[in-house]
């Protein structure tokens, strides 16, 4: 089945274009099915790309999924106030309904204190909000650690030099559904300069780490059954995002070096390969069928609150 987009998004052209099934609303309305409903808070400042790279994720999965679009803090200064209004919701417009699942996407705000992010209060009152009315909240990069520190607590650490670039990872959890079918060692993209700390991640009970790299710390941690999962990493990005951040980081004069294990021998004369594309449909696709398709309730009323263990 296909992911439901409105008609005129710009990531219909796209995901179209790529052979990835797309049916509007118009055509969905008229199949007798209930589908997923997936909730994305887009932080991102490029907010086109993101839904694009979201969208091509969600999509390549047997199952149907509807997808709403929500934007917390002040006007974006990258997407057209038109678009914004055309696709975007608040949270007041969506605080009563329920969700299947719902996407956090990280945010280019990593080396502020939490509390001083502008939307900080109103994503504190989202991810409460999760906890009654999502039942599998998947959060992305800044997302993920945002939510270890309001959830349980659990600050981000700064990195020496910004990790930059395609690295090595391994299943650590040998029994996760998430990571079912995975290759013994599998890649992906990270770009941040922070990081949390496994061995603080460890004192959590509740909490189950998935899989790490050697290089690239804890990549996968989740609440027992999934009500809670969490990304460090990029699984989602294109073939050539580190490639703009790269390059429009250097024309900034930025110290920034190439992105590690991403242009061939390392040579940024060269286009990148993606190497990780595989493992970021079956991401996706293993938690859309096993932490929602299968968990939800039919009737998303019946949702049962999520309690934070200590």
């Amino acid at each position: 089945m296909p992911i439901k987009i409105p008609a005129n998004l710009p990531a219909t052209q796209v995901l179209q274009n790529e052979n990835i099934f797309v049916i509007t609303n118009e055509r969905a309305n008229t199949q007798d099915i209930r589908p997923l409903r997936i909730l994305i808070l887009n932080l991102m400042p490029t907010k086109i790309t993101t839904e694009t790279q979201l969208a091509r994720m969600l999509g390549n999965t047997p199952l149907q999924i509807e997808t709403e679009l929500l934007a917390v803090g002040r006007v974006p200064k990258n997407t057209a106030m038109e678009h914004m209004l055309a696709f975007y919701k608040s949270f007041n417009d969506v605080k009563n309904e329920f969700f299947d699942g719902m996407i956090i996407t990280g945010a280019p705000v990593e080396q502020m204190p939490f509390e001083e992010v502008e939307y900080w209060k109103e994503l504190c009152d989202i991810m409460e909000w999760t906890k009654t009315h999502v039942y599998s909240t998947f959060h992305i990069c800044w997302a993920a650690q945002a939510a270890l520190y309001y959830h349980y607590g659990v600050d981000k650490v700064p990195l020496k030099e910004k990790l930059f670039g395609v690295f090595d990872h391994k299943v650590t959890h040998k029994g996760s559904i998430l990571f079912r079918g995975f290759d013994d060692v599998f890649k992906v993209p990270h770009s941040r300069h922070t990081t949390i700390r496994k061995e603080d991640i460890a004192k959590i009970d509740s909490l189950k780490i998935l899989a790490e790299s050697d290089e690239a710390g804890v990549y996968a941690f989740s609440t027992h059954g999934g009500r809670q999962i969490f990304i460090t990493g990029h699984s989602e990005y294109d073939a050539e995002t580190l490639d703009k951040e790269y390059r429009r980081d250097k024309d900034a004069g930025l110290p920034i070096k190439p992105p590690k294990n991403y242009f061939p021998n390392d040579d940024d004369t060269k286009p990148p390969v993606c190497s990780w594309r595989s493992g970021a449909n079956l991401l996706y696709s293993n938690w859309l069928n096993y932490f929602v398709y299968q968990a939800t309730p039919y009737d998303l009323n019946k949702m049962e609150k999520f309690e934070i263990q200590p």
